[in-house]
């Protein structure tokens, strides 16, 4: 049984919800990802992705100044790096989610898995259709 820690990428960046959407975006194509967890106080507080950005700034009329707490969800969904990935998609699916933040038993942001690592990594092709599946329903 393949366990979330086993697919999930480790290189975990972290941003300030004081932070700008300026920042977060060039964060984003800099390093090639859309969603950045929101620290604080070495606690995770929220996710802000490259969606909340156009569609709750931009096309709100906010400008890139705005700070990242102004956009960022704050009612994150995670999971503990030693559930099995089945698990991990399920949430996925039923929160229509394209990554999970993947906390330890000290709940501390370790990893980040998304739906391509389910469709890169995970053995059983079937975890991968259900998560796909249940993301991408209207």
């Amino acid at each position: 049984m393949q366990l979330l820690k086993d697919v999930m990428s480790r290189d975990v960046q972290v941003i300030s919800p004081d932070a700008t959407l300026r920042d977060a975006a060039a964060m984003m194509r800099d390093e090639e990802f859309g969603m950045l967890p929101v620290g604080e106080n070495d606690r995770m507080v929220g996710t802000v992705t490259d969606r909340d950005i156009a569609v709750r700034a931009v096309a709100s009329g906010l400008g890139c100044d705005t700070l990242v707490r102004d956009v960022m969800s704050k009612d994150v969904v995670w999971a503990y790096e030693d559930e099995p990935v089945d698990e991990g998609a399920k949430k996925m699916s039923m929160c229509q989610i394209r990554r999970l933040p993947v906390v330890n038993a000290d709940k501390r942001l370790v990893g980040i898995v998304s739906l391509g690592d389910f469709a890169v990594e995970v053995n059983d092709l079937e975890v991968s259709a259900k998560a796909l599946v249940g993301i991408s329903r209207p």
